[in-house]
């Protein structure tokens, strides 16, 4: 591989995931520098990003960006129009991806379980519940546990859930709502095309949340997760599947839950990240190492697929 060409790292960005965003990339950046990469640049997105990066003229862009819009196929179609590019996903499968509902018409199809549910308006929650507690609602366009709330029987919300409440419903016009599956929280990275691994997270008080997945300390990592192989290997073929009829390129981390009670029947796939975190507590370096590709190499597989 050529470590004279110019890689710029594109990061930050103003979604509400901007700065685990930066964490990633300035890990990138410097695992790259750290194995002799020569013409690394640093590029913190901001609206003049296709003016900055026509200044630039990268060799590839390594895309850190998480949520909208770097996540959902807005700058993988502006790099698209400059001839520029990038790891991970391209447009079509991120414009799907970011997606829960257009997700699972893709999948669901193809024998992969997902949990049932419909898009609601926010208002219409302060009338009435949209299916059976206990449920899920959360964002239909973001990641990484944004806005994701459990409405119980017994949950301070109120019945029906309060106007003036905290939760999702304050900051979305609509909402994806989901039967909650009881069980435990699960992923599988997949690196070009291949499986690595299952971990089993366990926050440490509450659920997997957008704080227990980027704060030190909060959820335990289980890696390889202890659960019978058969449950293991269902999993991980269900996230390679997706990965492959979603078109994804580079990396992906499905995410899952499992009601052990009911086996292999009690496993659903909940959604399919196409720009899975590159941070010190990310799953896809963690699942990598597990299989002895470093944090470095792990970077320079996702240039290399991007150059092909």
């Amino acid at each position: 591989m050529n470590k004279q060409i110019h890689v710029v790292v594109l990061m930050g960005g103003w979604s509400s995931e901007r700065e685990v965003s930066l964490t990633s990339g300035k890990g990138v950046a410097e695992a790259l520098r750290d194995r002799g990469w020569s013409n690394v640049t640093e590029l913190d997105m901001d609206r003049n990003v296709a003016h900055r990066l026509e200044e630039l003229k990268p060799d590839v862009v390594f895309n850190a960006l998480h949520g909208t819009p770097g996540e959902d196929g807005t700058v993988q179609g502006m790099m698209d129009l400059m001839g520029v590019r990038y790891t991970h996903s391209g447009l079509e499968t991120s414009v799907i991806a970011i997606d829960k509902e257009l997700t699972k018409m893709v999948l669901v199809p193809h024998g992969i379980r997902m949990p049932a549910g419909k898009v609601v308006s926010s208002q219409s929650l302060f009338q009435e519940d949209p299916i059976d507690r206990p449920y899920v609602v959360k964002p239909v366009n973001e990641g990484s546990s944004v806005g994701v709330a459990i409405v119980t029987a017994e949950g301070n919300y109120g019945n029906p859930i309060g106007r003036h409440v905290e939760g999702p419903w304050q900051h979305f016009s609509e909402l994806l709502a989901e039967p909650f599956i009881k069980g435990r929280e699960l992923t599988v990275a997949v690196l070009n095309g291949e499986p690595m691994a299952v971990t089993e997270l366990k926050p440490k008080a509450g659920f997997y949340d957008y704080d227990a997945k980027y704060t030190d300390g909060l959820t335990q990592h289980v890696c390889p997760a202890e659960i019978p192989l058969e449950i293991a290997e269902s999993m991980m073929d269900m996230a390679a599947r997706a990965h492959r009829l979603l078109g994804c390129k580079g990396a992906s981390r499905a995410d899952f839950r499992w009601d052990d009670e009911l086996g292999a029947a009690g496993v659903y796939l909940l959604e399919v990240n196409t720009q899975p975190g590159m941070t010190p507590l990310s799953l896809v370096p963690e699942q990598a190492k597990l299989k002895g590709v470093s944090y470095g190499e792990l970077v320079e597989r996702l240039i290399d697929e991007a150059l092909k």
